[in-house]
């Protein structure tokens, strides 16, 4: 496994007063200490890589829920409600998708989460071949590890 890439730091907009800060951007740290979205992002071509980071940059400089997606970004319904994917398609037409929750709040309920401000939280990853679906027991994976995720105070989190 090549190492993982630089990521750099976040800019961060928002700096006037006026001006509403950005969302932070963290990912959710499994109980062994691994980060399953960064791993996945490590695995994927370079310029994958640097358009989930675009998307990911993209929506929290909007904040959201002000960000229109652009297709990249989408709300989900149904069982996935509360949730947000980003879509992407790789040049062999795999489509690769990264799950998000947001997380938002009382300062008072973000500190307790250990979040300085409201965050968007890169949870799981999937991918399928192109014309598939996502059977409910791939969802329902996603939604155990976003539950294992809310269910911990402070959030165990990587940045």
């Amino acid at each position: 496994m090549p190492p993982p890439r630089d990521r750099g730091q976040r800019r961060w907009h928002g700096q006037d007063a006026d001006e509403q800060l950005p969302w932070a951007i963290v990912y959710y740290q499994a109980p062994d200490g691994t980060v399953p979205a960064l791993e996945f992002l490590d695995g994927c071509p370079g310029t994958i890589d640097a358009q989930f980071t675009a998307v990911l940059d993209a929506v929290a400089a909007a904040p959201p829920p002000r960000f229109s997606g652009g297709g990249k970004w989408e709300a989900m319904h149904a069982t996935m409600g509360g949730w947000y994917e980003i879509r992407l398609t790789e040049p062999g037409r795999e489509q690769l998708r990264l799950f998000c929750l947001l997380e938002n709040g009382t300062s008072d309920e973000l500190a307790r989460r250990g979040l300085p401000r409201p965050a968007i939280a890169v949870i799981p990853d999937m991918r399928k071949p192109w014309r598939t679906v996502f059977s409910e027991r791939d969802y329902q994976r996603v939604r155990e590890l976003g539950g294992e995720h809310q269910q911990n105070y402070p959030r165990r989190i990587a940045t």
